[in-house]
């Protein structure tokens, strides 16, 4: 198994962060693989993603999409039952309120995803290869 084409990126600010957007744009996202992890701060996003950043537009993989201390999560336009939903993720941008961080999951069919974290950590892993 090639290992070499992994990479991880970890965004501690707005500019990682729009980083990760960018190679996360297009992401196909299944509503069965977002999940948050309340006790542990941790949400977690399966994307199927087309590797960007390496000018490598015909190779597909599967991606981890990590976020940190996140202390609540809202979702809109979003039906959670339907397992089969696939969603497209277009952009991932943030405000800052306060005391914290509201970091936006924006999809297609004006779906989105609102986590309040206190500080921006978020980490997008490639796991594997999707082979055609």
């Amino acid at each position: 198994m090639e290992k070499k084409y992994l990479a991880q990126i970890i965004a501690t600010d707005n500019e990682g962060l729009q980083m990760i957007s960018a190679c996360s744009a297009g992401a196909k996202v299944n509503v069965m693989d977002i999940k948050y992890l309340a006790s542990n701060k941790v949400f977690l996003m399966s994307i199927e993603r087309t590797k960007v950043e390496t000018n490598q537009q015909n190779k597909n993989i599967n991606s981890i999409c990590r976020f940190d201390f996140v202390d609540k999560v809202k979702s809109k336009n979003i039906n959670q039952k339907d397992k089969e939903l696939v969603l497209e993720l277009i952009a991932i941008d943030y405000m800052k309120n306060k005391d914290d961080y509201e970091i936006n999951l924006i999809f297609n069919n004006n779906a989105h995803i609102a986590l309040t974290t206190e500080t921006i950590e978020v980490r997008l892993e490639d796991q594997n290869e999707i082979k055609n």
